[in-house]
């Protein structure tokens, strides 16, 4: 019911003098007021909040392409240095095998280890 009929209703239905109907309608048209300052009050703000809203979703999209390139180049990284701890690996086994003196246990276990393999192969073929 808009305040117009409020008051229209109030002056055929109720005994009331034209002195409070006219500070009644004051007082409504100052309660709009109000009601009218907050609702653009709230729009403005529920505006804002939307704008960094999208601020934020579309930093959030960035980061995470940015977080997926960063995995992707760690997992190359640990796969190269799994490569290369191969060949030092490689390195100091052949360095033992050819005399120095630093590798050469790790060298005795590793060919002991290749022969117990080696064994066991030859096991399965013979059966």
């Amino acid at each position: 019911m808009a305040s117009g009929s409020i008051l229209e209703y109030i002056k055929k239905n109720c005994l009331v003098d034209s002195g409070y109907l006219t500070l009644l309608k004051t007082h409504c048209k100052s309660y709009m007021g109000e009601l009218i300052d907050i609702v653009d009050s709230l729009e403005n703000k529920v505006s804002k909040l939307l704008h960094r809203l999208e601020v934020v979703t579309q930093a959030n999209s960035k980061l995470k392409e940015e977080l997926a390139n960063q995995t992707e180049s760690h997992e190359r990284t640990k796969a190269t240095l799994a490569e290369w701890k191969e060949k030092y690996d490689s390195l100091k086994l052949a360095d033992s095998m050819l005399g120095s003196n630093t590798n050469k246990t790790e060298a005795k276990l590793k060919i002991n280890t290749l022969i117990r393999e080696l064994d066991s192969c030859i096991a399965h073929l013979a059966e």
